[in-house]
């Protein structure tokens, strides 16, 4: 009976919707661009918070939303990011954040998804697509609940405005205009979830 009583709860807990917080210390926010035409040139956003909502055992129909403070661009370059904050680029006094927010999250495959969402950048909101792959569920040794992902896109930077350029004697210009996206995400359950799936 005590068995019994234990599975059921235990397919509550799988079925019940859940938060879960992305965790700066093991996430990522990364991206890349051509540099001259010949190179390409990454960098990463040290800092930012975001959600992931399952709404079952899986994350069909679920929601993500990320902020990105934009001044936190890191390209290993004081001098490059400097640049890339001001108004030729990120303009970051008048547009200090980036934010994403899914509008579907939808399962393509054993633990893939797509997900379709709204991204604001320099006050331009353009859609972006995503396809993530789901690396699964583990518990620490506090007992807490951790998700992983992995992310990746594309989008073009004059779609946001962000169009400064300069032209190459050989052809070509210094910065491409395709941006690569690459995220390798880490979520912890939030507390509240948590305290409301406890089979304690």
């Amino acid at each position: 009976m005590e068995t019994s009583i234990k599975q059921t709860a235990e397919q509550q807990v799988a079925t019940k919707q859940t938060t879960w917080q992305l965790d700066p210390v093991h996430t990522t926010v990364k991206f890349s661009v051509r540099h001259m035409v010949v190179a390409e040139v990454s960098g990463r956003f040290s800092k930012f918070e975001g959600t992931i909502v399952r709404p079952t055992e899986d994350f069909s129909g679920g929601a993500i939303s990320v902020k990105i403070n934009a001044a936190s661009i890191n390209t290993d370059n004081e001098m490059r990011d400097n640049h890339l904050r001001s108004a030729d680029f990120f303009d970051v006094e008048n547009h200090p954040e980036l934010i994403f927010k899914s509008r579907s999250f939808e399962k393509t495959g054993n633990d893939e998804y797509k997900i379709l969402g709204d991204l604001t950048m320099h006050g331009v909101t353009k859609p972006v697509e995503l396809k993530a792959e789901y690396f699964g569920e583990m518990k620490d040794w506090e007992g807490k609940r951790h998700i992983g992902f992995k992310a990746e896109g594309a989008l073009n930077r004059t779609d946001y405005g962000l169009t400064y350029n300069m032209a190459l004697e050989a052809g070509g210009v210094v910065v491409g205009e395709k941006i690569k996206l690459h995220l390798d995400v880490e979520a912890i359950e939030a507390p509240e979830t948590a305290n409301a799936v406890s089979l304690n």
